[in-house]
């Protein structure tokens, strides 16, 4: 139970985290900035973590390559699409994650496959299918900003898998190779944003950073302790919580029935496959 417990909480929080980006977006739309001023605070937040922990950080470095991925990577285009599309539809696009990181799991990383997991991801891809056949859509959702957030689902899926892989050794402690991929994460951010984010800008996304940085905690001692087919897929259920918060706080979302009817879909494949694990 730990493992589903660890992986719920990253996900409530990465949902609640898509939507002060959104907000912050509001208050300071500059995504370039917006994108390091959320992984700032969550890079602090993890070091802390992994300084109370424990743990060496020589082992740490391959974690650092998979952070330029995700987040480092996939947080740019995943700010983008926020920006582009909306909290709401942006988290259920990347609610299909585990399509991609199961099938890479049990390709790659030979995991076993049973009737659960795959009806799961059915239920995964059902949820994307009713977003694409949404109708009443806003009229600031671009098409450029679903796409965006397709390429950050890739790599949050290939960083699922990094990490799952490198995690098998144990020679690093999940905090610590946690602070690895932010740290990179944070390298690949300042590059882009090109300055720093001023007071105002840092406040907006303070919050947004918070729950990041919390997610990422949990996230990591998810990946240590389960399967990439089991963790991957209740992560996912974070569309939920990006759909629930956005329709309460984001009223120019449009919530419709086709779109929580596809967080429905990711979330009853993301139980099912945590039920029979």
């Amino acid at each position: 139970m730990t493992v589903v417990a660890l992986a719920l909480v990253s996900a409530a929080l990465f949902g609640a985290m898509t939507v002060f980006v959104r907000l912050g977006l509001r208050r300071a739309p500059e995504p370039r900035l917006a994108t390091l001023a959320s992984i700032l605070p969550a890079l602090a937040i993890v070091l802390v973590a992994a300084a109370v922990t424990g743990g060496s950080a020589v082992d740490a470095w391959p974690f650092a390559l998979a952070g330029l991925l995700a987040p480092g990577a996939s947080q740019i285009l995943f700010t983008r699409a926020v920006g582009e599309v909306g909290a709401s539809r942006a988290s259920v696009v990347v609610g299909s994650a585990p399509l991609v990181a199961v099938a890479i799991a049990l390709v790659v990383l030979g995991e076993p496959v049973s009737a659960p997991l795959i009806a799961g991801a059915v239920l995964v891809v059902g949820g994307g299918i009713a977003l694409a056949a949404e109708t009443g859509r806003p009229e600031h959702l671009r098409a450029i900003g679903l796409l965006l957030a397709a390429g950050a689902t890739v790599l949050f899926a290939t960083r699922d898998n990094l990490v799952r892989v490198l995690a098998r050794d144990g020679a690093s402690a999940p905090l610590v190779a946690a602070a690895a991929t932010l740290l990179s994460a944070t390298l690949v951010a300042v590059v882009y944003a090109r300055r720093v984010p001023d007071r105002r800008t840092q406040t907006a996304f303070l919050p947004a950073g918070i729950c990041f940085g919390l997610s990422y905690v949990a996230l990591f001692e998810a990946y240590y302790r389960g399967r990439v087919s089991v963790v991957s897929p209740l992560v996912a259920t974070e569309t939920l919580w990006g759909v629930g918060l956005a329709a309460v706080l984001l009223r120019s979302e449009l919530v419709g029935r086709r779109l929580a009817a596809g967080a429905a879909l990711i979330v009853a494949g993301g139980v099912l496959i945590g039920a029979f694990r």
